[in-house]
């Protein structure tokens, strides 16, 4: 049996999110631009996400899967198009073959966030060290945000980027057991920007654990 643990559709692909999840270190197949949509997908046992990729592609030979990739415990999916349709379908296609329901996966738990204003010069540059995205700038605040499943990371940097243009991606961490996010600017686009994560994860219906 496979377990559907997240299933999270991202429209419209924001600049900064969508240049992250194109890195070479994220991203082991086809890179997604801004503007494009995505599905990603986590299940357990971690190989069955074979069969999903199997599912998908199949359904829409033109999806682009940019990560595919599994863990100790869960296999991940990440798959992009141009055409919103062509997400769609494959999506159906993945959840008809795994006779599941898109309200069948977790919903998102929130662990923990908190604003920590004017960053100090020397806690700027322990977060730069290990980054994947952009850098703080000593003096900007920081937004940093936890949740379970660690997909749906995703979708908090995603949607605090469409809301608050402004600010800055440091890192989406997306794998493991739990996602966590970091945002760099000012102050209250900081507090916007927490708002519609929470707005957003809250908004994500699925059952408990």
């Amino acid at each position: 049996m496979t377990e559907l643990r997240v299933y999270l559709p991202l429209h419209d692909l924001q600049p900064q999110f969508a240049a992250y999840l194109a890195t070479a270190r994220r991203t082991q197949g086809y890179p997604v631009f801004t503007k494009e949509h995505s599905l990603l997908i986590e299940v357990a046992p971690a190989l069955s996400i074979h069969r999903i990729v199997d599912l998908a592609l199949k359904a829409v030979e033109d999806m682009e899967p940019g990560i595919v990739y599994t863990e100790r415990n869960f296999g991940l999916l990440e798959l992009h198009s141009e055409r919103l349709e062509d997400v769609e379908t494959a999506g159906r296609a993945v959840l008809k073959g795994i006779g599941a329901k898109a309200e069948d996966r977790l919903a998102p738990s929130i662990l923990f966030h908190d604003i920590i204003e004017d960053v100090a010069d020397r806690h700027s540059t322990i977060l730069n060290r290990s980054r994947e995205a952009s850098m703080i700038v000593p003096g900007q605040s920081l937004l940093v945000y936890e949740m379970t499943p660690a997909l749906f990371a995703c979708a908090a940097a995603n949607e605090a980027e469409r809301a608050v243009p402004t600010l800055t991606i440091v890192d989406v961490q997306m794998i493991g057991a739990s996602g966590r996010v970091f945002l760099a600017g000012e102050s209250e686009a900081l507090h916007q920007a927490r708002e519609r994560i929470t707005e957003t994860l809250e908004s994500i219906k699925g059952r408990a654990k």
